[in-house]
């Protein structure tokens, strides 16, 4: 197994933003995916759009899309990106009970999006919760990761 550098630490071991300056410009796309568990109440509540506050996932689904294109705000070394697509969709499985929310991100750019699929999943969950704390502090997020990116100098990659 090779180990490959950290690529924002220049050979001083400082922290830098990565040149991307030389790097094509390809299509990239990310997809990612978290859940959020939930009393069987309070997925009942979402499910049926009873929530006194409105449309649950209405609102996390607009809260993911802006978050991502503010990701270059939230994490210092990630490059500002022209996002040229962001998709969230929720799956509710009643029988956990537990909503799966997934992003899929595209751009075209010299770097990939993950950073902002990851973000975007991410507030989407954080906004559930905040919507519906007051019926449920045990709420649990998790589960967030990467599921898929393409584009770039690496290529396609494909969680297991």
């Amino acid at each position: 197994m090779t180990t490959q550098p950290l690529t924002h630490f220049n050979a001083d071991g400082h922290a830098h933003m990565v040149d991307v300056g030389n790097k094509a410009t390809t299509t990239r796309l990310a997809i990612t995916e978290g859940f959020i568990a939930l009393k069987p109440d309070t997925f009942t509540l979402i499910a049926q759009g009873g929530h006194k506050k409105g449309d649950v996932l209405g609102i996390a689904r607009i809260a993911g899309i802006m978050a991502s294109k503010q990701t270059a705000n939230l994490i210092p070394l990630c490059h500002p990106l022209a996002l040229t697509h962001v998709e969230l969709d929720f799956t509710l499985d009643s029988t956990q009970p537990c909503i799966r929310c997934q992003a899929t991100v595209k751009t075209t750019a010299q770097t990939g999006v993950e950073m902002e699929a990851l973000i975007a999943t991410q507030v989407a969950l954080l906004t559930i919760y905040d919507m519906c704390k007051a019926v449920d502090r045990g709420m649990i997020i998790y589960g967030v990761r990467l599921l898929e990116k393409s584009g770039g100098q690496s290529g396609h990659w494909l969680a297991c």
